[in-house]
Order: C-alpha cells, then sequence, then structure tokens
C-alpha cells in the first residue's frame, strides 16, 4: 500500500508518522511519501520519519520529494493537509477582520473566506494531477475550510472524503468522562465543518443507549469550561456544540479577547520554530511533546482510521466525515457538504440517518451552508462582487458596510495569492 500526503513538511507530520507507526496493523503501508516544495522542512520532518518508523520497527520506505507528479503516482490514497501563504497569510486572516469588530479566524468569517480563496484553486490543481497520475486513488482532505475544501473536490468530480478531528476529540473526551474504551462511544454527531453538535452520545454504537443527558448532568461544569461557554447555556441547549461555536454564540466577548493578546497565528509560528529545531536532532526518533499544544489532537488516528476503512482494510465501521449530503439533512441542498457520522468503505462515506434537527441549529447550519456556496462561486470565479456578496451572507458579519470593507481587505492581503486580483 502507498499513501502520499501532500503538505508532507508540515510540523504536524510526524503526528501522523506516529500514527502510521503505531497502527501498522490497521493501515499497512509498504510505501509513504512526504511531498512537500519547502526542501528544508522536508529534510528535517522526513529524516524524522525516518527515525520515528526505525525506532517503532516499521519496515515501510518512507520517501521525500517536491515534485506532486511523481509523489502521487501509484498511490491508494492522498492525504492533503496544506496551507497555501503559510503562518504569515494565517495571521493576516486572524488580525485584520479584528479591525471592523469582527473576529478573526483562520476557518470562519473573513480569514476563514480569506483562506478558502487562497485555497481552492491550489488543492482543485493537485487533485487535477491525482486524478491524471492515479484517477483510482482517495483524496482525504484535512485542509482547513474542510468544507468548502471537499465541496470543491466532489463537484470537479474527485473521490474525495473530508477529515476533521473535532469529533474524535468529543470521542475521547466522553469515553475518559464515562470510564469506557473510545471504540464504545458512537456519536450522534451532526453539522457542517466547524458548526457542529454532539446531540447523542450512544455506548456500543448507532443502537446503543443514548448516555448524553447523564453525562450533562453530570459533567456539564467540566464540558463547558473546555468550550469556554457558560454551563447555563449547555443546560439550556440540552446537546454539546463544538468549540468553534463560541464564535458565534460569544462573537463579540472573542473579539475583545483576541484584541488584547497575540494572535493564535503567531503562538503556532514560534511552536513550529521550536519543533524544527528538535526535529533537526539526529537523536530525536519520537514525536515530541510540543507537538501536542499545536493542535491537531488525534489527528493521526482519525487518518489511519479512515484510511484504512476506505481501502478496504479494516477501520472503524462507522466514522465522522465530511461528505455530500444526498437528502442526510433535507434542509439542505443536496450537493451540501455536511459533517456527520457514515459507514465508511471501499465505495466511500453513506451518511447515516439523522434524527430531525432543532430549528435552532438548522437555521444556522442552512445560513453558513449558503455562505459556503458563496465562498466557493468566489474562490472557483474571483471577482470584488463575489467577495462582498460571501462575506455579507456570513451571520458573523452581515452588514454591508463590514463586508464592504473586509471586502477590500481581503483582497488587498491577498493580491499574491488571487490569479484574479
Amino acid at each position: 500500500m502507498k499513501l502520499t500526503v501532500v503538505g508532507g513538511g508540515s510540523t504536524y507530520t510526524p503526528e501522523l508518522i506516529d500514527g502510521f507507526a503505531r497502527l501498522r496493523d490497521t493501515l499497512p503501508i509498504e510505501e509513504l511519501v512526504l511531498v512537500d516544495p519547502a526542501p528544508e522542512r522536508l529534510e528535517l520532518v522526513g529524516g524524522l520519519a525516518h527515525r520515528i518508523f526505525a525506532r517503532q520497527g516499521h519496515s515501510g520506505r518512507i520517501v521525500t520529494t517536491d515534485d506532486v507528479d511523481t509523489g502521487v503516482e501509484g498511490a491508494d490514497a492522498v492525504l492533503l493537509q496544506l496551507r497555501v501563504g503559510g503562518q504569515a497569510a494565517r495571521e493576516q486572516d486572524e488580525t485584520w477582520p479584528l479591525e471592523c469588530g469582527c473576529v478573526g479566524q483562520e476557518t470562519t468569517g473573513a480569514g476563514g473566506l480569506a483562506k478558502a480563496l487562497r485555497t481552492v484553486p491550489v488543492v482543485l490543481g493537485i487533485a487535477e494531477r491525482v486524478r491524471r497520475t492515479n484517477p483510482n486513488a482517495w483524496i482525504i482532505d484535512f485542509t482547513n475550510p474542510v468544507g468548502i475544501v471537499t465541496r470543491a473536490l466532489l463537484q470537479a468530480g474527485h473521490k474525495a472524503v473530508g477529515l476533521c478531528n473535532v469529533a474524535i476529540g468529543f470521542q475521547r473526551k466522553f469515553a475518559g468522562l464515562l470510564g469506557v474504551e473510545p471504540a464504545d462511544v458512537h456519536l450522534e454527531h451532526v453539522g457542517l465543518n466547524h458548526l457542529t453538535w454532539e446531540t447523542g452520545v450512544r455506548l456500543g454504537g448507532p443502537e446503543g443507549e443514548n448516555v448524553l443527558p447523564g453525562l450533562l448532568a453530570g459533567h456539564s461544569e467540566a464540558i463547558a469550561a473546555d468550550l469556554r461557554l457558560p454551563r447555563p447555556l449547555l443546560d439550556s441547549l440540552g446537546v454539546v456544540p463544538s468549540y468553534y461555536l463560541r464564535y458565534y454564540y460569544a462573537h463579540d466577548e472573542v473579539v475583545r479577547e483576541l484584541r488584547t493578546k497575540p494572535s493564535r497565528a503567531a503562538e503556532v509560528a514560534e511552536m513550529e520554530r521550536q519543533l524544527l529545531k528538535m526535529y533537526g536532532d539526529p537523536e530525536l526518533d519520537e514525536k515530541p511533546a510540543l507537538l501536542a499544544k499545536r493542535g491537531g489532537a488525534y489527528y493521526s488516528e482519525a487518518a489511519v482510521d479512515l484510511a484504512a476503512a476506505l481501502l478496504g482494510g479494516g477501520g472503524s465501521p462507522y466514522q465522522v466525515v465530511n461528505a455530500c449530503n444526498r437528502g442526510t439533512l433535507p434542509f439542505l441542498p443536496d450537493d451540501a457538504v455536511i459533517e456527520v457520522q457514515a459507514a465508511v468503505g471501499p465505495k466511500g462515506p453513506a451518511p447515516l440517518p439523522v434524527p430531525a434537527v432543532d430549528p435552532l441549529y438548522a437555521g444556522l447550519m442552512a445560513n453558513v451552508t449558503a455562505y459556503e456556496d458563496l465562498a466557493l462561486e468566489a474562490a472557483l470565479r474571483g471577482g470584488r462582487d463575489r467577495v462582498f456578496r460571501a462575506l455579507l451572507a456570513h451571520p458573523l458579519i452581515g452588514q454591508y458596510a463590514y463586508a464592504d470593507t473586509l471586502t477590500d481587505q481581503l483582497i488587498a492581503h491577498n493580491r499574491e495569492h488571487l490569479a484574479w486580483a
């Protein structure tokens, strides 16, 4: 089995490598290719990858290259983890929206749109090269904004599935609180990427006992603290929102916080400098503890599970993925990309039936789906008016004066990445 990671020079990659090594019985990789245009990063990350495999006795071959065509040729699956513009672009995404009093974040709001505009054309270009070289390969997208990027891939006819680590994080958290194994926790996870709610927590599978009411009764204080949301809100909702919902439920509070501290991008950039220095140590042969603070918790387990299921070698029968709606949520278009539990196999994901969704969540999902429609149109076709319409549609922006100013700022900060600008 050959697996290719495009964006293999990312500081995330050793987390993946560690998972591939530990879970080799689930995903028996014979050749792992790391593709990245930055040779200095690729050398450091690739060297550590070799040492991790050697330490854990993995016999697979690791190859590094800056050539996408060479890297994806013959691959059974291609994992995308790109950051077009690097941490410098992320720093901008997180700062200039604050000037209008709007949240600055790399996956939602104006910053999220900027990332989508930079990313979608690049990802589609890579996917076309995968299709030309190996049309049967699965594309697993971990590149944010996952929902929009996955939708672009699916609309272009690619064999693609989107992946996020929010659900597996909740699964592990709830398993710890309940004193059970993570595999025994089945989430009723519903929404869009980075806009999801846990509406049920079942033990043993989709038909198991729903223990969410008891979980909230006994642990809502701890869960609320993790989400940085007030406990009365969780008590009122009776579900567990993802931490990204704080941008919606406490928008102005978040903006005040973001204006008084360094950006997350600045923090991550400093961590990356430290990590790359560590990766260059020839004695290091395991992922460093600092990597846990970088983000992407349980990313490797989720990636291995999904790749194994898609390639027919195992994996969990049910997984939370980003897939085409096709009537699963009847209030959204069939071609919308939703994030739900699905049965995953070699033919791809088949979303499980979802109980009727409360209008409180369905309304916000419909609003953000409309924004994603317009965002994808802007990413594919460009133009100031399309950017403005997408920003005006976003529930975190909405006012025409803000949308107008943010449009000009977005274009000014991203001109080098926008061919039409």
